[in-house]
This record gives structure tokens, sequence and C-alpha cells, in this order.
């Protein structure tokens, strides 16, 4: 009978860390490894916090989400002279990638969250597979696990002719403190996510706990992410940060050149609703992300698997992203326990459900984004535009 398999984890984001989390709790001896010199760091990036991306937290009582996430209860569109277009009852939550992450890789702990570690290529085996790493180290694994991203240096090997598609916008994110921003914006933005649309593009903001973990109102950081349309002839003028070096990916804060931070503020000041517009400015280094599609055929090899953005990179708008990594993380756990540690069993039958929850969110991600930056059928309170991971609301 096969025992319990020794897994390697490529890749210490969410997905990878809570990957290493469940299989090693099911009894795997399962170690991620990150190729970031440090600690991850998400240049303060705020997310919508789904039930898969906490159930970890929350099934073993380790975090209080009331004092990790942020809360509001109402969706709110303003009109470009700041009156409101649209307002519903939608509870969310959110909070920084960088509160959720360091709660996590301090559950999986220094022995088997391994820092500086990339990997090279690995070397499917019938039994086994083999990892060589940049510093020269190699191993041999029962399973691979391919969380390293949509740059994932394991689905290059596996599906070299897989590549990300640029969807035809970036989204420009920011934070601000709340605490900086006038009281008229404060009351205006209370206790809601809110959106403005604007031609071909659209914004929305809310709040996020602060780099201290705070999440009291007054205290907390405000989140903007602001999509806009750029041509494939302006993109890599856009992406050349201040260096001169071309990013595809994202530029951090601090490395967008300073004429677009101006045209951005210019544009907010001339057409966003003031209490928009007023994070926009306020924000000191805003820093852009490129949105792409990305989508494979399969995530089961023998003894390798892809999850998480290294086969299915969705849009963001169904505020996803990190939950689909989580549930994969969390369903391989489950297909591992049911065979009792027999990996390629396990695999195939992990699979199906899988491509088929990856796909999903990835076309539903589409629409979303379409409606908005290129077909203006975006309506304010349209119930599929609701956040979730399985269907809109779930």
């Amino acid at each position: 009978m096969p025992g319990w398999p020794k897994v390697a984890v490529v890749g210490g984001s969410l997905g990878g860390v809570t990957a290493g989390l469940v299989l090693r709790d099911l009894g795997c001896d399962a170690h991620v490894f990150e190729r970031s010199r440090s600690v991850l760091e998400e240049r303060g990036a705020g997310i919508a916090v789904l039930d898969a991306t906490v159930r970890y937290l929350v099934e073993h009582g380790i975090a209080d989400l009331s004092r990790i996430c942020t809360s509001t209860h109402w969706l709110r569109y303003l009109h470009p002279d700041g009156s409101v277009q649209h307002e519903g009852r939608r509870p969310y939550r959110f909070s920084s990638w960088n509160s959720i992450y360091r709660i996590l890789i301090g559950c999986l702990g220094d022995e088997r969250y391994h820092l500086a570690s990339e990997l090279l290529r690995f070397d499917s085996r019938a039994d086994s597979i083999r990892t060589e790493f940049a510093d020269g180290g190699s191993s041999e694994w029962d399973m691979l696990v391919g969380a390293d991203g949509i740059g994932s240096t394991v689905r290059q090997q596996l599906l070299p002719e897989v590549e990300p598609r640029y969807a035809g916008y970036v989204a420009w994110r920011g934070t601000v403190a709340e605490s900086l921003l006038s009281p008229l914006t404060r009351r205006a933005l209370d206790d809601a996510i809110t959106y403005q649309l604007l031609p071909n593009s659209h914004i929305l903001v809310y709040p996020i706990p602060s780099k201290q973990g705070t999440v009291e109102a007054g205290n907390r950081l405000i989140n903007f992410v602001w999509y806009r349309n750029v041509a494939a002839a302006d993109f890599q003028a856009l992406m050349t940060d201040r260096e001169g070096q071309l990013r595809t990916v994202s530029l951090p804060p601090g490395a967008v050149q300073e004429r677009y931070v101006e045209e951005i503020r210019e544009y907010a000041a001339a057409r966003m609703a003031p209490p928009i517009a007023e994070v926009v400015a306020a924000t000191e280094k805003p820093f852009l992300q490129v949105i792409f599609d990305l989508e494979v055929s399969a995530m089961a090899f023998g003894r390798a698997c892809l999850m998480g953005d290294a086969a299915f990179a969705a849009r963001p708008h169904a505020a996803a992203g990190t939950a689909k990594a989580a549930a994969n993380a969390w369903a391989l756990a489950e297909a591992l326990e049911g065979t009792r540690g027999d990996v390629e069993t396990a695999l195939r039958e992990w699979e199906p459900e899988q491509l088929t929850l990856g796909r999903n969110l990835v076309e539903r991600a589409r629409r979303i984004g379409n409606r908005s930056q290129f077909e203006g059928t975006w309506k304010p309170g349209d119930p599929s535009l609701i956040f979730g991971l399985y269907e809109p609301g779930r």
C-alpha cells in the first residue's frame, strides 16, 4: 500500500503555502520552495477574502477574521459629480495579501518553507521526480506541485506551448492611509466597496488593513484598483520602468515613470467622482499589474501537477484568484487522502473538477472584464458581477 508521499511544492505564495500546510497535515513530508531570497511582499495590495482563501485559518482556529479583515456592507456606484448612482446591500470582507500570507507561513514554519530556492528543471521517473535547483541542490520526490504562478517554471517544462495572453488592459493599483483623506471623502466611502464606471474602464475602492494590520475605521488603508485599456503599441513604453527596464507582468511602487503617474492623476481630477479622485491623487506610489488570461488543457502529469495561477490565471474581476489556488490545494489533499497516498491515482481523480473550476472562472472573469473595457455593457447592480469563486456570490 502507498504511504504518504514526499512532496515538493514549487512556489511560496498563498496557494503554495496552503498546499504545503494541508499536505503536511495529511501526513505528507511536504516542503515549499520559493525562488525569492526574502519573505514575499505584495506591495500592500488588497484582496477580497472569499471563504476558500481563509479556510485553513478558520478550520484550525488560527485567526479571528474580524482582526485581519475589514468588512463592508454596501455596494455603491458614484456619478462623476459624486452623487450616488446605485447602492445595495452586499457584504464583503477584504484584507491585505501580506496579512494572510504571513500568518500562513508562520503556520508552516521555516523548516518547510525554503527561500532562495529557484527550480531550474525536473526529471519525471517511473516512481519519483528529481528536482534541480539554481543553488546546485537536487532531490527526489514522490510528487511535484507547480504552484509558481503565471510565469510558472513547472508549466513551461510540462506545457511549453502555453503562454499568458494579454487581455488588452492593465490595473493601476495603490493605497493611501485613511487618516490622510478628508472627512467628506471618508463619509462618501464609508462601509462600502465603491465603484465608478468610466468610458471603457472602471475603478473600485475599498478599505484594507493598515501595514501594521489595523482594521479599525480611521486607521486602515484605502485601496483602489483602476482598469485602463493600453493598446499593444503603447504597452512597452508604459511598462518600461524609471531605470529603463521593460517589465512584462507588473511595475512595483516607485517604478512607474512619473509622466504616467501625472497623467492618471490629471485624468482622475477631471473625470472621477471627487472622493475617488482624492484617493488616486493621495496615493504616493501607484503601481501596475498587467491583466492576462491563462488556461491549460491539463493539470495532472503522472506525479506532477499544476495549480493556482500556474494553471489558470483569471482576470481579477471575480476576486477569486487566491481562493482558486486554495481550493485546488484542499482538493488535492482530499484526493490523496481518498487514495491513501497513491499519487498518480489521486491526481487523475483530482484533475477533472479542477479543470472545470479553472475554465469556468477564466471565462466568467473574461466576460466581466470585456463588458467594462470593450463592450460598454457593465450595469451597476447586475448580480452576475458579484465576487465569487464557483459562481457570483459563492
